[in-house]
C-alpha cells in the first residue's frame, strides 16, 4: 500500500473540492485498500460497488489493483461535482471504472436531490457484485434509510459477497469515555428515543453514531451475516482503522 501513497501520477483532487472526509487523500485511500484486501478479503477480480463514492478517494488506489481485464468498480454518489471529476480523471484512464450520480436527497449533501432514500433502488441487476464498500455512509444516514440501503446491497451481493461498511457505534465506553480520549470532535448525545446519536454542534446528518447492536440487527435482518465486528480508535481504544467496521456476508439466494 506504501506504492500506492507515493505514487504521484495517481489522480488527485484540488484540496479545496474535497467536500466529503477528512484526512490525506492519497494516504486515506491508500490505508482502506490494505483494509478492504487483509479484512474484507477483496480480489484482483472482484466486480465492486462504491456507495457514496464521493470524489473517488478509495477509487484511485483500487485502479492500482484491480485487474484490468476481470474485475471492475462502479461507484455512485448523490453530489454531482465529485461524479463528474471522477468520469474525467479516472473513467478516462481506466475503462473499468464507471461512476454514476444517483440524485438522492440528503439534507446535507444534496437537498434538492428527487430520489427519497426510503425509496432506494440501485440501478443494478441482482446478485452483480462481490464486493460492497460503505465508508462514511451510514454516519450520515438516519435508522430508517440505513435499513433501505442494505436491503438493496443484500440484493446486489453475489452469493458471498461481503460489505465493507464504517460507522460510529455508541457502546457504553464511547458514551462514557472513561480515559478521556474519544475525539474530542464526537461527543454523540442521545436524540429522542430513537437509536441515532448526533452531535449538537453540527448539522444533524453531519456525524451520526448509533446505538450498539442497531446496526447488527439491522445487517442481519437485511439478510446479511455479520463476519466481523471491530471498535475503532475514534473511541479511544487501539485499532488500526478509524471509524468502527462491519464486514457482512451475502448467504446467497433468497
Amino acid at each position: 500500500m506504501e506504492i500506492v501513497q507515493r505514487n504521484r501520477f495517481l489522480p488527485r483532487p484540488d484540496p479545496d473540492s474535497i467536500f466529503v472526509g477528512d484526512g490525506n487523500f492519497q494516504a486515506v485511500g491508500a490505508e482502506f485498500l490494505g483494509h478492504f484486501i487483509r479484512k474484507g478479503g477483496l480480489l484482483p477480480d472482484s466486480r465492486v460497488l462504491d456507495i457514496g463514492c464521493g470524489i473517488g478517494r478509495m477509487a484511485v488506489p483500487l485502479t492500482q489493483y484491480l485487474d484490468p481485464a476481470k474485475g471492475s468498480y462502479r461507484g455512485i454518489d448523490p453530489v454531482a461535482g465529485g461524479i463528474n471529476w471522477c468520469q474525467q480523471m479516472i473513467s478516462s484512464a481506466y475503462s473499468n471504472f464507471e461512476f454514476r450520480h444517483l440524485d438522492i436527497a440528503h439534507s446535507l449533501y444534496n437537498p434538492k436531490g428527487e430520489i427519497n432514500g426510503l425509496e432506494l433502488v440501485l440501478p443494478f441487476d441482482d446478485r452483480q457484485f462481490d464486493f460492497i464498500i460503505m465508508t462514511s455512509v451510514v454516519t450520515h444516514l438516519p435508522d430508517e434509510e440505513v435499513s433501505a440501503y442494505l436491503r438493496e446491497v443484500e440484493r446486489v451481493l453475489a452469493p458471498g459477497g461481503r460489505l465493507f461498511m464504517t460507522s460510529f457505534v455508541v457502546d457504553q465506553s464511547a458514551q462514557e469515555n472513561p480515559f478521556n480520549k474519544r475525539d474530542a470532535r464526537l461527543g454523540f448525545q442521545r436524540y429522542d428515543e430513537g437509536p441515532c446519536w448526533f452531535v449538537p454542534e453540527l448539522p444533524p446528518l453531519a456525524a451520526v453514531g448509533f446505538d450498539d447492536g442497531f446496526l447488527d440487527n439491522a445487517l442481519t435482518h437485511a439478510g446479511l451475516s455479520i463476519t466481523t465486528k471491530s471498535f475503532g480508535h475514534w473511541r479511544g481504544v487501539p485499532a488500526d482503522h478509524y471509524q468502527d467496521l462491519f464486514i457482512a456476508e451475502c448467504k446467497g439466494d433468497r
